[in-house]
């Protein structure tokens, strides 16, 4: 019989402990072989669960016991997930994670460490929650050069802009609502600022273009600035506030990335995903553009994707070929953020309505205006494309004419 250990028992790691025994008879039926949790490691006790007698508080038990052959890391964190992983590949267990950071910030070298010793790392559970989106990229739409992926990718703040959006909730309020519903950690940080976007949108760009994408490289901006104001302007344009995280292919061999904010139009496929559903968006030569769309987090949906992998791991007779990208030690496998291209919608105020569109005009050339009822002394227009770096300088030249810039929301135009 195969034994597997559990690092973790948390939300995620609790609900793999679920999925795995109500599924486990048709799990064993595909893998061709007898499975059984041994080890569930975690500091804290739970008694009174049908598996209480496999916690155990000491590591070693796993890393030296022969008959574990799949570990699954579900303890979250860089320090000790990234030295328990890496010790359990090196004794040549295989090893199933959910933990994006841990991916995003030691990836290339924990897939190089399971080459080295036969074994794999899998993590499709780290993007997307219960989406399949990991495999897809490194084994379906592997005859495809990818260009872009764009993507919805934290259901926290997707849930909070829904509710900005279609109940015309203020920020705070929605934000709120969120951490009582669950979606919303107390310190939310992580999500509303664009920090869980950030390391799932490195992973993905490092799979999709073969050089480990970090995230200190990618400029990251969250939603604690969005207003209703902004909501009615995108509303005025057509489109909608959605937290994109995108990444894309550049001539030069760079990555252009970023998280922030982005005015998405109505007719695009991201604009009617709502509330926590995620979606991504993936741009190759010959499929054109696919979308992979579901829950992105949450118990049951990550624990389907981490207890599938350990299905995988299972049947695996060698480390993956596929599942790989190259180390990149200098980190500069990013477009500086100054250089890349964009359209930009700015919200301004004003005390002379003609004064302010003269500068706008003078700054900007022709830009699309934007209004919305009850403005009297502001207004908000789209710009045409120019570089960050342009963009930078000219609202600050618009701030130093004396027109106040209240907010600004790149464009996305897919």
């Amino acid at each position: 019989m195969l034994k597997i250990a559990v690092m973790g028992h948390g939300v995620v790691g609790s609900g793999v402990l679920e999925v795995f025994y109500k599924n486990r008879a048709a799990m064993e039926r595909k893998a061709s072989t007898e499975m059984d949790i041994k080890y569930v490691l975690d500091l804290r006790d739970f008694p009174g669960l049908p598996y209480s007698d496999k916690f155990i508080k000491d590591f070693e038990l796993i890393a030296n016991d022969p008959e574990i052959r799949v570990v699954v890391e579900v303890m979250g964190g860089l320090d000790p997930a990234f030295s328990y992983v890496k010790r359990c590949l090196e004794v040549g267990k295989s090893v199933v994670t959910s933990n994006k950071e841990l991916v995003a910030a030691k990836g290339a070298e924990l897939l190089r460490v399971a080459n080295e010793h036969d074994v794999n790392f899998f993590f499709e559970a780290s993007v997307g929650g219960g989406i399949p989106i990991i495999r897809p990229l490194h084994a379906c739409l592997v005859a495809n050069q990818i260009d872009e992926i764009a993507g919805i990718l934290n259901g926290t703040t997707n849930f909070i802009l829904t509710k900005m959006i279609r109940e015309g909730m203020s920020f705070d309020d929605a934000l709120a609502l969120a951490q009582q519903l669950g979606y919303a950690e107390r310190n939310p940080a992580a999500d509303v600022e664009g920090f869980d976007a950030c390391r799932k949108i490195c992973i993905l760009a490092s799979l999709a273009f073969g050089r480990h994408v970090y995230p200190e490289e990618v400029h990251t901006e969250g939603i604690t600035q969005l207003t209703l104001e902004d909501v009615e302007y995108a509303r005025a344009w057509g489109g909608v506030i959605k937290l994109i995280g995108r990444a894309k292919r550049l001539p030069s061999g760079k990555v252009e990335a970023m998280v922030s904010p982005a005015l998405v139009g109505n007719d695009s496929q991201l604009a009617s995903v709502d509330d926590v559903f995620n979606a991504v968006l993936v741009r190759g030569d010959a499929t054109g553009d696919v979308v992979f769309y579901g829950k992105g987090a949450g118990k049951l949906p990550t624990a389907s994707a981490v207890v599938a992998d350990v299905v995988d791991a299972v049947k695996a007779q060698h480390s993956s070929t596929s599942l790989r990208w190259e180390d990149n030690p200098a980190h500069d496998t990013v477009q500086g953020y100054f250089d890349n291209e964009v359209r930009m919608y700015v919200r301004i105020s004003y005390d002379n309505f003609d004064k302010a569109m003269r500068a706008v005009v003078d700054l900007f050339g022709g830009v699309k205006p934007l209004y919305r009822s009850g403005s009297e002394d502001e207004m908000a227009f789209i710009t045409g494309v120019c570089t960050e770096r342009e963009m930078t300088q000219r609202l600050d030249a618009l701030a130093a004419r004396g027109i106040p810039v209240l907010g600004k929301i790149r464009v996305l135009d897919y």
